[in-house]
């Protein structure tokens, strides 16, 4: 199997999820949407967007899906299958509505946006995110206020999604610490080595700075 990456939030995610179940898959860095590569890529996904999982003559695309994938293979439950597979699903479903586009919508004005010289900071769209967050991470806070992780007695796939944008929080300058017991839950997944670092070792060009 290989995958293709970059440093990005969402083959972050995916690199992450590899890495941490000792996947056996090859990775390459890659950037579909440089003209100069977006042909090659083309047949493997038609949105020309990273991760790509590609194996056995077939492409999978899409994080969560090569998520799922990379579980089945080894054998985890980190993508849960037994009872707490609805709970995982909840959470993975309600994150990517809720708290985590909260966090792409000002890391996309605060980060992306500077990295890549998209344009200007829009201030009105980083405030409607902050608002989201807020809402969102008071609910996040009064459930784990009460459990360590969000499906079962341990990590799971919905903790790494609902995770995707805070390794960028020194761009999104997200109000984490407002909230203790999310503050406590994403401590709990620095703690993870592969989480912390998952390009240790491969080939993978750092992200634009921030402009000063």
């Amino acid at each position: 199997m290989k995958m293709y990456f970059s440093r990005n939030p969402n083959p972050r995610l995916a690199v992450t999820v590899a890495r941490y179940l000792n996947a056996e898959v090859d990775f390459e860095f890659a950037s579909p949407q440089s003209p100069a590569q977006g042909d090659r890529y083309l047949s493997l996904n038609p949105n020309l967007l990273l991760p790509i999982l590609e194996f056995s003559g077939k492409a999978l695309w899409e994080a969560d899906a090569i998520a799922c994938w990379f579980s089945r293979c080894t054998g985890s439950d980190f993508w849960r299958t037994g009872d707490d597979e609805p709970d995982m699903i909840r959470w993975i479903s309600w994150g990517k509505e809720n708290f985590v586009r909260a966090c792409d919508m000002v890391h996309w004005e605060r980060g992306t946006k500077q990295r890549y010289g998209i344009g200007a900071c829009d201030q009105a769209m980083v405030e409607a995110g902050l608002r989201q967050f807020h809402v969102a991470a008071r609910i996040l806070e009064a459930e784990l206020s009460g459990r360590a992780w969000l499906a079962g007695g341990s990590v799971s796939f919905a903790d790494f999604r609902m995770g995707t944008f805070l390794p960028f929080n020194d761009a999104a300058r997200l109000p984490i610490d407002d909230y203790p017991s999310v503050r406590r839950w994403y401590g709990q997944l620095e703690g993870i080595e592969a989480w912390r670092n998952p390009f240790d070792g491969l080939n993978a060009p750092d992200l634009p700075p921030l402009p000063n």
